[in-house]
């Protein structure tokens, strides 16, 4: 039988655990799976473009476990009344090749996109941050706050979209659990002393949402909003001032703000600083950017993460997925007796 946590058993195990405290646990595992970043099989994702938007696989394997994530990102679907995102994943035993955890990951991928933000935040903006700026209040904004809350204490956030009922939404969300909320006036607004900066938008297109004259000096950007070709946040000036940290170098030269530069333009790993080999933050000035398009082995840790925390609770229910003949080489025999004869 198959382990299966649909959204309701998602959503009631967010609520009950708390969506900060299961980031922060999810950032252990991250940091765990991060540093054994070599032994696990990596490629861009297979991606499937439309007008309408994408349709993603993502697959990984450390050789123990594989695991895959199924995910769309259509900008449009919120006019429509559908989510811009949705997605589910699967993890199986290499051994046998059987699936062995199935999960609903829209709610799942909100956590690990924050959890991988507040990762890497925490090794690379200043240790005394105490603002986070934020672009954007989409689906993705409130998670993104308690990923930086997390990893560094943060609770003052300011915020600035073009959508004033998200801004809103965004502070009605947050502000019962204890954040400081200024809704800007302007990305210039909101952006204005801060020390994490947050670029999360939807549109598919090359877009500059943050401009290069508001970047200071000392400044951690955290860029998650471009993730596929022709999406871009970031003035490419900025790239050219800051050191620029990636996840899988193949996949975010085709889908990252580092799509803008040419094909040589050089990036740091980030699995890198964990392992010591190469220095995260090196100044209190230098400006650090995480070029984040999001890989498989963050939903293989994800996914890990959730399988180990509902172990032995009521979070999930089992299915019948794989099909069991009592004689392996006989799978007719669970059909033939039942089809009927002429």
């Amino acid at each position: 039988m198959t382990r299966f946590v649909d959204v309701r058993n998602m959503i009631r195990w967010t609520a009950d655990r708390g969506p900060e405290r299961i980031i922060a646990g999810m950032i252990d595992y991250l940091e765990a799976d991060f540093r054994r970043w070599p032994s696990f099989d990596k490629s861009p994702r297979v991606a499937s473009h439309t007008p309408f938007g994408v349709i993603e696989l993502m697959p990984t394997s450390d050789h123990e476990t594989y695991a895959f994530k199924y995910v769309n990102g259509h900008p449009s679907n919120p006019a429509r009344g559908y989510q811009t995102v949705t997605a589910f994943g699967v993890l199986a035993d290499v051994h046998n090749g059987y699936p062995t955890f199935l999960a609903e990951m829209t709610l799942l991928t909100a956590l690990r996109t924050a959890a991988t933000s507040g990762m890497v935040a925490k090794h690379l903006a200043r240790p005394d941050s105490s603002v986070h700026a934020l672009i954007g209040a989409g689906s993705q904004a409130e998670f993104q706050a308690l990923g930086m809350r997390a990893a560094l204490g943060i609770n003052t956030v300011r915020i600035w979209d073009v959508d004033p009922l998200a801004m809103d939404k965004f502070a009605r969300n947050l502000e019962p659990l204890g954040f400081e909320v200024v809704i800007g006036t302007s990305a210039a607004d909101a952006v204005a002393g801060a020390d994490v900066v947050t670029t999360c938008t939807a549109d598919k297109a090359l877009a500059t949402v943050l401009t290069d004259d508001l970047v200071e000096p000392g400044m951690h950007l955290n860029a998650i909003g471009g993730d596929c070709p022709g999406k871009t946040e970031l003035e490419a000036s900025i790239l050219d001032r800051a050191e620029v940290f990636v996840e899988f170098p193949p996949q975010t030269r085709i889908e990252g703000e580092i799509q803008q530069m040419a094909p040589d333009f050089p990036v740091i790993e980030f699995w890198q600083v964990l392992t010591g080999a190469v220095p995260g933050r090196s100044s209190r000035e230098q400006i650090t950017l995480f070029d984040s398009v999001g890989f498989a082995i963050e939903d293989f840790t994800a996914l890990r993460f959730l399988r180990d925390s509902v172990d032995g609770s009521e979070y999930f229910e089992e299915i019948d997925l794989v099909a069991a003949p009592d004689d392996p080489k006989d799978l007719f025999g669970l059909v033939g007796a039942l089809s009927p004869v002429g």
